[in-house]
């Protein structure tokens, strides 16, 4: 197979392909990024509940860390992260998206809870 009949094989695309692929890898990232944004105000006004956001495993935040959901939250930075993760065994830098299905449980388990004594206390 000669380079001439290479190169014109992977020249031709499908109308969704005429863009370059970095420029859709990057459309793709902004495209996460603004949803991402979206959430984190939403958790922040507390219009969203993290452990939600843990048990729903959405396309947004498959590679969003815990640090960062759960620093979104209001009062929550990383001291307080990582005392709340440290009983659980679970790194602040892993992603949502590798957890496993007993890491899913048991991390929106422990945040419902924390949100639950939080609305007693208040309420």
């Amino acid at each position: 197979m000669d380079a001439a009949s290479t190169a014109t094989a992977t020249t031709i695309a499908s109308p969704d392909e005429e863009t370059p692929q970095h420029m859709r890898a990057l459309a793709q990232a902004n495209k996460v990024r603004l949803a991402r944004a979206a959430l984190k105000r939403a958790i922040a006004r507390g219009e969203v509940d993290p452990s939600d956001v843990v048990r729903e495993a959405s396309w947004e935040t498959e590679s969003m860390t815990i640090a960062e959901l759960l620093t979104s939250q209001r009062r929550w930075g990383r001291t307080r992260t990582r005392k709340f993760l440290m009983p659980l065994s679970l790194n602040e830098n892993k992603q949502l998206g590798t957890l496993t299905e007993r890491q899913r449980r048991i991390l929106a388990a422990e945040l419902a809870a924390r949100s639950a004594g939080k609305r007693r206390r208040i309420g």
